[in-house]
């Protein structure tokens, strides 16, 4: 089982609210996208938040969210997984939310997508460490997740500002 990697966190010093998502998936490792998995719903949900029209060029997928003041980044830096099952996850150790608070202080949400990246937060940083700080746990955009898209879409839309 090889060691797998995550991205540099997508944020700019106008970042808001960040998303935290587990580990990439193998399709999103294997294009060093964020959310590459057609299936996976981030994208679209977060265009249909704010009444765009989507996006499949990722560059611009990249300045549609920054310009609506959204970091996305994910919790575990490294880990080892065979497949993109979260469950698979093991050995993890997680990114430096200390740092990156620091260096983007204007950070007031943070908001987890899925179940995954929420308990490992909280198991390896808590939500007391880094003061004035909201978070708020979502249900997963992931294909794993059997939601409806519709409630999905209605979860997101109460907990992500779309103004």
């Amino acid at each position: 089982m090889n060691l797998l990697t995550s991205f540099q966190p997508i944020i700019n010093e106008r970042s808001r609210i960040l998303i935290l998502g587990s580990m990439p998936g193998v399709e999103s490792l294997r294009l060093q996208q964020y959310y590459a998995n057609p299936r996976n719903q981030f994208w679209k949900i977060l265009y249909e938040l704010f009444d765009t029209q989507a996006s499949q060029v990722y560059e611009e997928r990249i300045s549609f969210i920054k310009s609506k003041e959204i970091a996305i980044w994910d919790v575990i830096e490294n880990c080892y997984r065979e497949g993109s099952l979260d469950s698979k996850i093991r050995e993890e150790k997680v990114n430096d939310f200390w740092a990156l608070f620091k260096t983007y202080p204007d950070i007031k949400t943070v908001l987890f997508n899925g179940g995954k990246a929420y308990e490992t937060y909280k198991k390896w940083i808590g939500f007391g460490e880094i003061p004035n700080l909201t978070f708020q746990k979502l249900t997963s955009s992931s294909p794993a997740n059997t939601k409806r898209y519709e409630e999905k879409l209605r979860e997101w839309s109460v907990k992500l500002p779309s103004k």
